[in-house]
C-alpha cells in the first residue's frame, strides 16, 4: 500500500510517500528557520501563511522523488494536532481536498503517534509492548505503548518542554534560534563539570520539570555580570564560558532524560525502549542512551536523526496503522491545537 503522508504541525512543511509503512519512497521537508530565526522562535502566523505558499510544491518533489504520480496513492495520512492551529489548518485542508477528489481513505494521525512510530521506519522495528520517550520542543512525555492505538503516559512536563529549554538556553547566550543543534555543537568542546546545574529528578514521579534549570542557567550568566539593563552583551561572554554553560546545561537534561528511562524500564519492567522527537537528535543523549541500554541490557530503538525531526514520514508510518484497523475519517475532520496522547498513569 502506498500512502501520502502531510505533516504541516509547526513551522516545517513536510510531505512523505511511504510503502507498506516502513519503506520511505521519499521523504520532503521545508524548512522555515531562516523565516524565524531572526525573532527568535516561532511566529505562528507566518508559519501558517508559509504552509500554503510550500504545501503543493513540497507534495509533488515528493511525488517526483517517489516515482509515484498521485493516481497511484492509495491512502492519505495528516497530522491533525497537537501543534500550531493555523499551521494545521493548512496540512488537514490540503489532505482532505486531495482524498475527496482523489476517493481514497483518510487518517487523522497525532503528531506524538507519529513521532513514536518514527521508530518503526527503520529495518529493525520494535515489538509490543514498548516505552517510548518522545522528547521534542513542544513535548517531553514518556508512554508505555501497549500496542497500536493503546498508549498510557507514564511521565509529562510540568513546565518547558526540554527542546524549549534548549531554545531559551541558547537566547539567554546570544546563540540565535533553534538552540538546540547550536548547544549540542558547543556542549562538544565543552566542560560539562564546570557548573553544577540542578538536576529535577522528582522521584516521586516519572513527570519532568525543565523550568529551574533554565532560571539556574539565567542566574548563572547574571552573575557573570554579562547584563546591561536586562540586555545581554554578547561581547562580554568568553567562548570558553559560552561551551561550559552550554556543556554542563546539556548534561544536566540529559541526565534526568536518561534516569526516567531508567526508572520507567524497572517500573513496568519492560526493557524496550524507543527515544523520538527532535532533541533525540542530540549526541549527547543518543551516547547515554546508549551506554544506559548496554549497562541494563534494554532493548534501545533510535531513528536516525532526519527522522527524529517532525516530518511526513512518520506520519504516514502511524497512518498505516489506522488504515490497517480501519480507523479512517471523514470530511468534517477538524485539526486540533491541543491533542493529549493516551491515558495518563497513577
Amino acid at each position: 500500500m502506498i500512502l501520502l503522508g502531510i505533516d504541516t504541525s509547526c513551522d516545517d512543511t513536510s510531505a512523505a510517500v511511504v510503502c507498506d509503512g516502513w519503506d520511505i519512497l521519499s521523504n520532503i521537508v521545508s524548512s522555515q528557520t531562516e523565516i524565524h530565526m531572526k525573532y527568535g522562535g516561532i511566529v505562528p502566523e507566518l508559519a501558517s501563511r508559509r504552509h500554503i505558499e510550500m504545501i503543493w510544491p513540497v507534495v509533488d518533489e515528493a511525488l517526483i522523488q517517489a516515482g509515484v504520480l498521485l493516481d497511484k496513492i492509495d491512502a492519505m495520512a495528516v497530522c491533525h494536532g497537537p501543534g500550531l492551529i493555523g499551521s494545521l489548518l493548512v496540512g488537514c485542508g490540503f489532505a482532505k481536498a486531495v482524498a475527496y477528489a482523489r476517493r481514497i481513505p483518510l487518517m487523522a494521525v497525532n503528531h506524538l503517534e507519529g513521532h513514536i512510530f518514527s521508530s518503526f521506519l527503520e529495518h529493525k522495528s520494535p515489538a509490543f509492548p514498548f516505552l517510548s520517550l518522545v522528547v521534542s520542543g513542544g513535548h517531553t512525555s514518556l508512554y508505555l505503548v501497549e500496542e497500536f492505538g493503546r498508549y498510557y503516559e507514564l511521565g509529562r512536563t510540568r513546565d518547558d518542554a526540554a527542546g524549549e529549554a534548549f531554545d531559551k538556553v541558547s537566547k539567554l547566550l546570544g546563540l540565535g534560534y533553534p538552540g538546540g543543534p547550536i548547544i549540542d555543537k558547543l556542549a562538544s568542546v565543552g566542560n560539562g563539570k564546570v557548573f553544577n546545574f540542578p538536576r529535577a529528578y522528582l522521584p516521586e514521579s516519572l513527570d519532568f520539570s525543565f523550568s529551574g534549570l533554565k532560571t539556574s542557567v539565567r542566574n548563572k550568566i547574571q552573575e557573570s555580570g554579562v547584563r546591561n539593563k536586562g540586555t545581554l552583551n554578547r561581547e562580554h561572554l568568553s567562548d570558553e564560558f559560552i561551551k561550559d554553560i552550554a556543556a554542563s546545561f546539556q548534561a544536566a537534561v540529559v541526565d534526568v532524560l536518561v534516569r526516567k528511562v531508567e526508572w520507567a524500564t524497572v517500573k513496568t519492567g519492560i526493557k524496550r525502549v524507543t527515544i523520538s522527537g527532535g532533541v533525540a537528535a542530540n549526541a549527547a543523549l543518543r551516547s547515554r542512551m546508549a551506554e544506559l541500554a548496554g549497562e541494563k541490557e534494554i532493548e534501545l530503538f533510535l531513528p536516525s536523526r532526519h527522522l527524529c525531526t517532525d516530518n511526513a514520514a512518520m506520519i504516514a508510518a502511524a497512518g498505516h496503522h489506522h488504515f490497517m484497523t480501519g480507523e479512517k475519517v471523514d470530511m468534517e475532520l477538524n485539526p486540533k491545537a491541543y491533542l493529549p496522547l493516551g491515558k495518563p498513569v497513577a
